[in-house]
């Protein structure tokens, strides 16, 4: 078996050559030159050769010469492995990746990244977005660290057991129709109003499912699932659709949002990450962050 070699002696041996003796060196590291010599001696012993000559000076035998380079690079990266670490576990460097569902990429991230790159600078942080669906597959596969969004129940009714899931905002879900719809106007909503109209489904319609207004399903004359077109279809009139209020394009007079007031529908919106993995450092401290802020 080849020798396990401690670090202390290797940095015992650079610093007898870098201060130009054992006396230097037990100075500079604090140590009686007795106790060097002797940690020298088993160090040597371990390695079956002798490192230094006989002759009580500072001077390297041949393996010693061949030793000494790869003493100093080996020194150098438990140094440089053992920053890194420590950088770790301080949140101080690393990269994480995250994925949202969309109206959190857009409407909440930003200013929760922006504060956390602020007091963690040296991370590095990679952001994706995409629905419900894609944000749990994200997680499950180990593909990112955190997600953000909701979490639907599998079709037994028992959560998924793949992933922790805490809840930190409720989301409600309401209806969106051009300004001058005759809704326009109203305050609040019941499901029953919304028969007759042209509906069209997308993504989020799915929380409807299990509520009274789950029969506003079958009637969904288009299905949209790209923002963009749906936005484009409900200013140009074509119908009304259903979505969670943060989902609700801000910057679009054209439209308005009106909440459901029977049933109140909601979505549940909070941190996911696989129950079979554990967070890294920086992965814990970003979860812990977008907690406080989100529940705040």
């Amino acid at each position: 078996m080849p020798p396990e070699l401690k670090i202390q002696p290797l940095r015992y041996v650079l610093a007898i050559i870098d201060e130009g003796g054992f006396n230097a060196a037990a100075r500079h590291l604090h140590r009686s030159q007795p106790a060097l010599s002797m940690a020298i001696k088993e160090l040597e012993q371990r390695l079956g050769q002798p490192l230094f000559e006989k002759s009580g000076k500072a001077e390297l035998t041949p393996f010693g010469i061949y030793c000494l380079p790869r003493f100093r690079e080996f020194v150098a990266q438990h140094d440089r492995l053992s920053r890194e670490l420590k950088a770790q576990v301080d949140k101080q460097a690393g990269h994480l990746d995250i994925a949202a569902v969309p109206s959190v990429a857009s409407r909440l991230m930003p200013d929760i990244l922006g504060e956390f790159i602020a007091a963690y600078p040296d991370l590095k942080v990679s952001l994706q977005d995409g629905n419900a669906e894609f944000v749990r597959r994200q997680v499950t596969g180990g593909e990112v660290d955190l997600g953000v969004g909701s979490v639907w129940l599998k079709g037994d009714g028992q959560a998924d057991d793949e992933l922790d899931f805490t809840p930190l905002l409720r989301d409600r879900v309401g209806v969106i129709c051009r300004a001058d719809h005759p809704f326009a106007e109203r305050k609040a909503l019941d499901w029953q109003e919304l028969q007759g109209q042209v509906l069209i489904g997308n993504g989020t319609s799915r929380l409807l499912e299990n509520t009274p207004a789950s029969a506003l399903l079958a009637q969904n004359d288009f299905f949209i699932s790209n923002m963009i077109s749906l936005i484009a279809m409900l200013e140009a009139g074509v119908g009304i659709t259903t979505l969670p209020q943060l989902a609700f394009p801000e910057g679009h007079p054209r439209l308005c949002f009106i909440p459901f007031a029977d049933p109140k529908v909601e979505r549940e919106i909070g941190l996911l990450k696989s129950s079979r993995r554990s967070l890294s450092p920086a992965a814990e401290a970003m979860a812990t962050f977008v907690a406080k802020r989100l529940a705040n």
